[in-house]
């Protein structure tokens, strides 16, 4: 064998490559015989999660981070960083290595940046990446690492299943969930979460002191004031407390979902789910809900404009400290006045701008004086920024202003500001007089004639329009009412028939002596445009089955829609609220009637329309009890987005498919599985998750399957007002129904054409499964969960087999 330069270089080859086999077969760990550097990752034994170098947004600067694996987006989500104050900008020059017992992290210059920093007597150290995201430092010649320094005891901004956000009883500290900068910073931000270790509850604040959310107390199940964890069939949640720490963790029931609690830039906690669909992050709830709610979000004298992008905006006179930290969504720095005042020297003229503001903001003192002296003294003195007259009380501030949240109806303050960076309008009204006679006296020495032009076309034009006010017109099938017209027809909105996810509904009386139901829409942020676009189309769905529009009203901010009028109201008054008891006929053809118009909307629209609301609430009854499936395709004019419907869902939350809570895209088997729930209902005359007065029932889909599994007495199941008078094969055929509809697995679920012609008689129906949905493994004993939204109550039950056992938090 030769050996030449080349072959000198190709041992060095070799020698790397394997190092490189060396790490791979090591795939999750750093050990005193390598390290990470360059694009070099270490990833968990079953793919879950990677660590390695990661750069941060456009910025030059990396950072050493855990992302997820498995959950691949672009660019890697990230859920722990080590170095979050100090990057480095040459990832291949920079090693993170053990020393001396300590995973380290060396920059380019050899220097040590960050460490693990833990007394070790450890004899060979090993770093860990496991399949829960957790980095851990630990003895390599165990057989079971035991970590002597691991990541989650040090999280950054996500909170992952499987961590504690604990408070140590004997040193008396919190760990904290911390923010980013901004997306392109991921150095400690203003806003934190931390354990209240005398209260039990959680609280947001920001720059470390200043509270502006709390989770309320745990009370054994929940936290009171985060009430979406009834929907804690995703999550386990467990509070435990000893000499040591308190503090709560998480896990999840289907450990094929993947989700997590972050501190985001905003100062919203948030919690997502992963969406594999979509290849994205889908909302499941934040806090605090209203974002413009958080403290100090757009920094000194910036204002908050939740319907607007960019959420936070300078006032008028004000520029941002730092353009650069501004354009990355970064506004903590706030706003600085375009000209200085350059107090006691007199060289600026200075005035105020009004604004209106949703709250005063904090930090205010209070001067004695009338409107004219609170003016004065604020002008006169260098320090003050801005003054507000609240029921005459003068009060002023010296600070700078915080929490501005626009609000055109709130209270006024005025901001101290250059005059000539004042808008025209906050100027001297003289020189508005003199501008207006000037342009005047311009137009009028250019030319007369045309000024009287001018005059008359602007007469004809307010002439038309005044000969409008008031009147409706058609367009296309619909009409198009006035603001003012539907006000008088409701008697200014006094009669209120129900309200919903959508808005409120008030009975109406036309011209005409016709009665029609008046939806108030809420939470409309479309154009006028789009909105008429949008209830065209909705105008144009006609079928027996669906609440027939009549008309809509699109004047700036009110959006309403004018409907037929259903004698007979709700179906929820009749199975719950005692207004009527409905044989089983009736009931077994407002089962069809629904599937048809749900087949209509899914199938034979020109476009399909998925409801995602079906309950009994929104099944409408004519004079002659046919069923009218109501607020259809409205979800596109909120804006169909996870977080929006369930909050906007109103009584219990038990119509939900299970697709919704893992946040992938939905299709029209979400509205089957809430068919199949409301079915249920209509058999037995009660909410699936309610207890009767004298005794604890079982989940009544629970009982529903046991009885059809084991060929039980089908009739009592039906509603008791009935007597037992029902059809023993409908009432089969409709549970068989119900029990296919609530499948877990969308392709398991009929479709609503199926689902008709089983009613119909057309199909036959096979025995179903029991749903997964009704039953959940904990401990390894079958379990039921179900929930309610009664305030009193507010509490899940458990079920093990279909009978009752109490349940508790683990401790």
């Amino acid at each position: 064998m030769f050996f030449t330069e080349s072959n000198s270089l190709g041992r060095i080859l070799v020698l790397c490559f394997s190092l490189t086999i060396s790490l791979s077969s090591r795939g999750n760990t750093i050990s005193a015989n390598n390290f990470l550097s360059g694009n070099r990752t270490i990833i968990s034994e079953r793919d879950e999660f990677e660590l390695g170098f990661f750069k941060a947004g456009n910025s030059s600067n990396y950072y050493i981070g855990i992302w997820y694996k498995r959950a691949a987006s672009n660019p890697p989500t990230i859920v722990w960083v080590a170095n979050r104050e100090t990057p480095i900008s040459d990832r291949f020059r920079s090693e993170l290595k053990i020393i001396d017992g300590n995973l380290v992290l060396l920059n380019e210059s050899k220097f040590q940046i960050w460490s693990t920093n833990v007394s070790t007597t450890l004899k060979s150290s090993v770093a860990v990446l496991l399949d829960d995201g957790n980095l851990v430092l630990g003895d390599s010649t165990s057989n079971s690492i035991e970590p002597v320094w691991q990541s989650f005891d040090h999280p950054t901004h996500t909170w992952l299943p499987g961590a504690k956000l604990a408070y140590n009883n004997r040193t008396k500290k919190s760990q904290f969930l911390t923010s980013w900068k901004s997306k392109e910073d991921p150095g400690v931000g203003l806003f934190s979460l931390e354990l209240h270790p005398s209260s039990n509850m959680y609280v947001c604040k920001w720059n470390g002191s200043q509270q502006y959310w709390t989770s309320g107390a745990w009370n054994g199940k929940i936290f009171e004031l985060v009430p979406e964890m009834r929907l804690n069939y995703i999550y386990n949640f467990s509070y435990h407390m000893n000499e040591n720490e308190t503090y709560f963790t998480y896990s999840l029931y289907n450990s094929s979902l993947v989700s997590r609690f972050i501190m985001d830039v905003s100062g919203q906690l948030q919690q997502q789910m992963w969406s594999e669909s979509t290849a994205e992050w889908a909302m499941f709830w934040s806090k605090p809900k209203e974002v413009c709610d958080i403290y100090g979000l757009c920094g000194a004298f910036g204002t908050c404009r939740p319907t607007e992008f960019p959420l936070c905006n300078c006032l008028t006179g004000f520029k941002p400290r730092s353009e650069s930290d501004w354009n990355q969504t970064d506004f903590s720095g706030g706003c600085v006045r375009k000209t200085d005042l350059q107090c006691g020297r007199n060289t600026e003229k200075q005035d105020f701008l009004m604004i209106r503001v949703k709250n005063l903001p904090p930090n205010n003192s209070v001067a004695v004086g009338s409107a004219g002296e609170c003016h004065t003294t604020c002008l006169n003195d260098c320090f003050c920024n801005a003054y507000s007259l609240v029921d005459n009380q003068c009060s002023v501030w010296d600070g700078d202003l915080l929490n501005l949240e626009d609000n055109d109806s709130g209270k006024i303050i005025f901001v101290k500001v250059a005059y000539k960076d004042l808008p025209l309008s906050s100027k001297d009204p003289l020189h508005h007089k003199k501008s207006i006679s000037v342009t005047m006296g311009a137009v009028v020495g250019f030319g007369g004639v045309v000024v009287f032009v001018l005059g008359v076309i602007l007469f004809l034009i307010f002439r038309k329009k005044r000969i409008s006010v008031g009147k409706t017109r058609m367009v296309g099938s619909l009409v198009s009412f006035v603001y003012k017209d539907l006000q008088i027809a409701t008697k200014n909105f006094s009669n209120k028939l129900g309200g919903g996810g959508f808005g409120s509904v008030f009975k109406g009386v036309l011209h005409d002596s016709s009665i029609v139901a008046v939806k108030k829409l809420e939470s409309i942020s479309q154009g006028e445009k789009q909105f008429r676009s949008e209830v065209s189309t909705i105008g144009t769905i006609q079928h027996v089955n669906l609440v027939r529009l009549r008309g809509f009203c699109a004047q700036g901010n009110n959006k309403l829609l004018v409907y037929d009028y259903m004698a007979n109201g709700s179906l929820d008054t009749h199975l719950f609220h005692g207004k009527q008891v409905l044989n089983w006929e009736t009931r077994y053809q407002i089962a069809l009637g629904i599937a048809r118009g749900l087949v209509y909307l899914h199938e034979k629209c020109r476009d399909c329309i998925i409801h995602c609301d079906i309950k009994p609430e929104n099944i409408l009854l004519d004079a002659e009890f046919c069923p009218k499936i109501a607020d259809f395709g409205l979800a596109k004019l909120v804006g169909r987005d996870f977080s929006r419907v369930l909050t906007t869902i109103r009584g219990t939350r038990g119509y939900l498919a299970p697709e919704w809570l893992s946040g992938v895209a939905v299709t029209t088997k979400a509205d089957v599985f809430s068919y199949g729930m409301m079915l249920f209902e209509l058999v037995n005359g009660k909410r699936n998750a309610e207890q009767s007065e004298d005794s604890r029932s079982p989940f009544f889909p629970c009982l529903v399957s046991n009885v059809l599994k084991v060929g039980g007495d089908i009739l009592s199941l039906v509603d008791s007002r009935l007597n037992r008078e029902a059809s023993v094969e409908e009432v089969s055929k409709i549970c068989k129904v119900a029990c296919w509809c609530i499948q877990d697995e969308e392709d398991r679920r009929p479709s609503m054409s199926s689902v008709e012609q089983i009613l119909e008689g057309v199909m036959d129906v096979n025995m179903p499964p029991i749903p997964r949905t009704v039953t959940l493994f904990v401990d390894n004993t079958e379990r039921i969960v179900f929930f309610t939204e009664s305030p009193s109550k507010g509490s899940s039950e458990v079920y093990s087999n279909c009978s009752p056992q109490s349940t508790s938090s683990s401790s």
